[in-house]
């Protein structure tokens, strides 16, 4: 992580427009969906069974889960995210506008664009931070899931 002078969680607002690297890539492959499904209880043939989507599906492969694609959110790191001086915890706050826009097929791999959208203040010491994230797919123009991520960033110090 980059570290720019003087950024701290009252000035968060500078990042706004600002797009950072994309995340490192994953592979989705079948035991992590097989992983997930065991996690949820999601066992839909078109994520778990591959010679069924073979015989009855028009799909290549099996077909990752929209919410295990949507959770990589929360790990997704940006190598150039700037360091915040003064942070004591950034809490995830949520997600807004979440659209899954296109299959991740077994052994695809994917990583997340983010842009800051707003800094919002939220009392003294506290700001939120909107970011539109985008799962891109390695090979495909359209992104397999759009999603506006919502981080509270705490000072030190704040009550």
């Amino acid at each position: 992580m980059s570290e720019p002078s003087g950024l701290d969680v009252a000035t968060l607002g500078q990042l706004v427009g600002r797009e950072f690297g994309p995340s490192d890539w994953i592979t989705i492959d079948q035991p992590r969906i097989d992983q997930f499904a065991a996690c949820t209880g999601d066992h839909q043939f078109i994520h778990v069974d591959p010679e069924r989507v073979a015989r009855e599906t028009p799909f290549p492969r099996t077909l990752a889960h929209g919410f295990l694609l949507l959770s990589l959110a929360a790990g997704h790191r940006q190598r150039d995210f700037p360091t915040v001086g003064d942070v004591a915890l950034v809490l995830n706050y949520g997600m807004d506008k979440v659209r899954f826009t296109a299959p991740v097929f077994s052994g695809s791999r994917v990583r997340y664009h983010t842009r800051v959208v707003a800094a919002e203040p939220r009392g003294a010491g506290r700001v939120l931070l909107r970011q539109e994230a985008r799962l891109e797919v390695e090979g495909q123009d359209k992104p397999a899931l759009v999603a506006e991520l919502l981080a509270l960033y705490v000072a030190r110090g704040a009550d």
